[in-house]
């Protein structure tokens, strides 16, 4: 709270009276300091533009990681290769969340957590598509970490990562959330959308363990870094709370998840691309190329027909562009991917809203499982 010149002035009037009033033995002074500190207090009350912030941030993140230690696992994948990385209690009764990149070629498993304890693990369920893994060990009374909301996530917020860097157990690092809504790239020219960006340090060992705000919620999973080093270089990725919540559940039940699949490729539209195809807005996604079979394909959208220079690439323009599902407007490809994860099933028929030749046309199309091309 800052004090107008005046008012400092006169707390430091205050204080004199008050001394020579207690030497004096008097009680003028102080009764005519009491009241001018009684009229400036209901100054402050009145005021509409003061607020007081109290803070207190003496424990730091140290209540954080005692809270949740014994919930963050050490991971051990033994194959043609050694692997190792990090993890966390999804449930009371043994299943553990890590990324799939950790456990992917893995003949054997094994879990380690903070007392030191060592299980084997079985992998229960794996995606590729969104790098999450599912193990299940034999443990129970376990106490599985809260699971955070990614629509209360802002950038700046507060977080902490923890793992196992370099296989040094245990490692707390702190940082804030960098940016929101980035897109992962995964095989088969997939990507994960709704990335957090972070700049809590992430190093190699800490792929699988959980990226935690404040209040010691996951928001998401520890699971790449951007570096020419190799090393953490300020930019790190976690996948989103919400595909966990999302793709999780279903791995437990079935071992694997199906992801909503259109079998397009394409690049969202920018100022050039608009003003070379007369598109009054420079939102939505152009289609390029349709996979032959696919939904899309059946569905009858349209790929590109034109070819043309666009930011010195060459690129075939002028095929359809989706601007809404089922009346949902997108602005690109990561609210696409967003909406068909959060939103749509396999098998459930969707409405795709696209511009063809200048005008808006509503194409029905049947989405199915995704499928390597």
């Amino acid at each position: 709270m800052n004090l107008r010149e005046s008012d400092q002035s006169f707390f430091a009037i205050a204080s004199i009276l008050l001394l020579l009033g207690a030497v004096a033995g008097g009680t003028v002074a102080y009764v005519h300091a009491q009241q001018q500190m009684d009229r400036l207090e209901d100054r402050f009350e009145d005021s509409k533009t003061t607020k007081v912030i109290h803070y207190n941030d003496s424990q730091g993140f140290s209540h954080i990681f005692e809270d949740v230690e014994g919930s963050v696992v050490s991971i051990r994948a033994y194959g043609d290769a050694q692997a190792q990385g990090s993890g966390f209690v999804y449930t009371e009764n043994g299943y553990i969340v890590t990324n799939e990149h950790v456990v992917d070629n893995a003949d054997s498993v094994e879990v380690v957590f903070s007392s030191g304890r060592a299980f084997n693990a079985r992998k229960i369920g794996a995606d590729p598509y969104s790098d999450l893994a599912v193990l299940k060990v034999s443990r129970r009374n376990l106490e599985p970490l809260e699971l955070g909301n990614l629509s209360t996530v802002d950038v700046g917020q507060p977080t902490v990562a923890i793992g196992n860097p370099f296989g040094l157990p245990g490692t707390m690092t702190a940082g804030i959330v960098s940016q929101k809504g980035r897109t992962l790239p995964v095989q088969g020219g997939f990507s994960i959308p709704n990335v957090l960006q972070t700049d809590a340090a992430i190093n190699p060992g800490n792929s699988g363990g959980p990226l935690l705000n404040a209040e010691g919620k996951v928001i998401g999973v520890n699971t790449a870094i951007e570096t020419n080093t190799g090393t953490f270089s300020g930019v790190g990725f976690a996948i989103p709370v919400s595909s966990v919540k999302n793709i999780v559940p279903q791995m437990i039940e079935e071992g694997e998840f199906d992801h909503p699949w259109i079998g397009v490729e394409g690049i969202d539209v920018n100022s050039e691309i608009a003003n070379k195809m007369d598109l009054e807005d420079t939102r939505g996604f152009l289609v390029l190329d349709v996979v032959e079979g696919s939904p899309a394909d059946q569905a009858g959208l349209r790929a590109g027909n034109q070819t043309t220079d666009i930011n010195e690439r060459q690129m075939v323009i002028g095929g359809d562009v989706i601007v809404a599902i089922n009346d949902r407007e997108v602005g690109g490809i990561n609210d696409i991917l967003q909406y068909l994860a959060v939103e749509t099933e396999v098998g459930q028929t969707v409405n795709m809203t696209v511009v063809r030749d200048g005008q808006r046309v509503e194409v029905p199309l049947t989405l199915a499982a995704r499928s390597e091309r």
